[in-house]
């Protein structure tokens, strides 16, 4: 699961779905642009946060967080994220698919 756990932010906003399945090919590459692609979401006005996780056999799946519909599209517009799209249709992914969604209620329970 990655550290970037969503709380505290208030409904209305929307979330994106991405779940995938790995080719598993070109490991390193994949993780650099996966990297590349956290630090340049980060720039997108409305963007809120994420959270992912991956099993070992390749499947996994990443919800965004955002703001407002604008900011789902600037961020489907961003040139190097389109970039990094097309890369992961032709070398990365079996198959994967996407949801967008706007959430009316969120609520969350943190075992201390």
């Amino acid at each position: 699961m990655s550290d970037h756990l969503i709380g505290g932010i208030e409904p209305p906003y929307y979330t994106v779905v991405f779940t995938s399945v790995r080719t598993g090919d070109d490991e390193e590459a994949y993780a650099e642009t996966a990297r590349r692609m956290e630090e340049l979401v980060r720039d997108v006005p409305g963007f809120l946060g994420h959270e992912s996780a991956r099993t070992p056999g390749g499947i996994g799946i990443t919800v965004g967080y955002f703001r407002d519909e604008e900011a789902i599209a600037a961020w489907r517009a961003d040139a190097e994220h389109q970039g990094a799209m097309r890369r992961g249709r032709a070398d990365w992914y079996e198959r994967y698919s996407v949801h967008v969604g706007r959430v009316e209620r969120s609520y969350r329970f943190d075992h201390r």
